[in-house]
């Protein structure tokens, strides 16, 4: 558990790049006594979040701090603006995007915690080029993460978007 007050000022934080999707580490889950982390998750104009996909072991709570978020939850879409709040619970199907056309800034509170050290590891992984899908797969695994990657060109066509910075 953190010591005393701690004050996160908007430059700090480890960051980490995934193409579209930004993630700026603000509280470690060793912080909180294993009960959450937050990340920031600054997303490009029309950026996909990610496939659609599954946690086992956490909940994630995205609160909209500027722009316009679009998500899938299940089959449902729904559409989120500066102070709206999107549960997406474990166990359900889910995706996020910048669902406008200038750049979004969510807070995603993760709990319980662990689950934003993919987002390291995936930054370590893409940082070496274009993944190798083995090693992306591995580590979906370790996070007992579910991914459709199959569901990326119905998600960029249905929605406007690009993902991974590609058009």
């Amino acid at each position: 558990m953190a010591d005393g007050p701690k004050i996160v000022g908007p430059g700090d934080g480890g960051f980490v790049d995934l193409g579209g999707l930004g993630i700026r580490f603000m509280v470690e889950g060793e912080e909180t006594g294993g009960q959450f982390a937050l990340v920031e998750h600054p997303l490009e104009p029309r950026a996909l979040g990610a496939p659609m996909h599954r946690h086992t072991n956490e909940d994630e709570y995205s609160y909209v701090i500027e722009g316009h978020m679009g998500a899938q939850l299940g089959e449902e879409v729904v559409f989120a603006e500066p102070g709206d709040l999107v549960f997406k619970p474990r166990g359900q199907w889910h995706t996020f995007w910048n669902a406008g056309d200038e750049p979004a800034r969510l807070l995603e509170l993760i709990s319980p915690p662990g689950f934003e050290n993919y987002f390291r590891e995936m930054g370590e992984l893409v940082a070496d080029g274009p993944p190798d899908p083995e090693r992306r797969a591995a580590i979906a695994a370790k996070y007992e993460l579910e991914v459709d990657p199959e569901s990326v060109a119905g998600l960029v066509e249905g929605h406007g978007l690009r993902f991974g910075g590609a058009e």
